[in-house]
């Protein structure tokens, strides 16, 4: 009966265990479905962030498209606007030149007439002072293109900066074009740099996350084993148990049958022919002659 408490037991024992086995397979089950749904959830995330990453850098492209538009337009406007000032200036200058040596030639001329007039009227009565007048008119006429040449050449030194204007317009706009594109590289790789470092940092969050949940899957799987390997043993254990149990039953099987024939030579007063040399003994106890009241005798 012990045997059998002990078996029923070692059921009752193997049936929780199955049962709480099961329950943790389940939980382990839910487990696992949990993190497939976050792991679809957090690709459906990348997704989502890379499709309004590429939205941002179609928008970005298109402010920048937009930003270097209106560049354009505001540097072809300041073209525009110092070509004209340029042009007003020369046209200026030329106007100033122009006044200047119609003023000069309108004197020259007056000079030249009212020297004509003068030496025709007092020819007859300077005739002497002819060759005076003569060389002070080369003298101030020499002196008038001397003058006149200065002025030509403060002129051209005047327009001298303004030759290679528009080689300076060229050369700034290079300058601000390359200035652009390096702040414009800049600023991407800032931008760049900042989603990597928040990137990482999320991925490094995750991995933290799915390092923790796997050591506790481990954890649950090194008890899954644990209890499996305890069950096994349970199991052998149980099989043994029934196997000894049943070599027992055999046993009191084959002591009863022997009893019973006992009892039946006994009763019958037949009892050394037929009793086999390794058969043991028997006493016979007080009482009704009933199979349970013959007891092996001690060997």
């Amino acid at each position: 009966l012990l045997i059998l408490c002990v078996c029923v037991c070692v059921c009752v024992c193997v049936c929780l265990q199955s049962e709480s086995t099961a329950l943790r397979e389940r939980q382990l089950s839910l487990e696992l479905t949990r993190i497939r749904d976050e792991v679809a959830f957090s690709v459906e995330c990348r997704e989502r962030v890379q499709g309004e990453k590429a939205e941002l850098e179609q928008r970005f492209d298109v402010q920048r498209q937009a930003l270097r538009d209106q560049q354009r337009r505001e540097l072809g406007t300041l073209e525009e606007r110092l070509r004209m000032e340029n042009c007003a200036d020369v046209q200026r200058l030329h106007a100033q030149q122009r006044d200047q040596v119609e003023a000069l030639r309108s004197q020259h001329q007056e000079l030249v007439g009212g020297t004509a007039l003068f030496v025709y009227l007092n020819m007859l009565q300077c005739q002497p002072l002819v060759t005076d007048l003569k060389m002070a008119h080369e003298q101030q006429k020499k002196s008038l293109e001397e003058e006149f040449e200065k002025l030509r050449l403060s002129l051209q030194d005047a327009l001298a900066p303004y030759q290679h204007i528009e080689e300076d317009l060229k050369s700034l706009k290079d300058v601000l074009e390359m200035k652009n594109q390096q702040i414009h590289e800049q600023e991407t790789k800032i931008s760049e740099l900042e989603k990597m470092a928040q990137k990482n940092v999320h991925l490094e969050e995750r991995i933290q996350v799915l390092q923790q949940q796997n050591e506790d899957l481990k954890a649950r799987i090194e008890i899954n084993n644990s209890v499996l390997f305890i069950i096994r043993q349970l199991t052998e254990k149980n099989a043994n148990l029934q196997e000894h149990v049943e070599k027992e039953s055999n046993e009191k099987k084959r002591l009863s049958r022997t009893n019973e024939e006992l009892l039946w030579r006994l009763q019958t007063g037949d009892l050394s022919p037929r009793m086999s040399p390794t058969s043991s003994p028997v006493r016979v106890l007080p009482g009704p002659a009933t199979p349970s009241h013959f007891q092996e005798l001690p060997r």
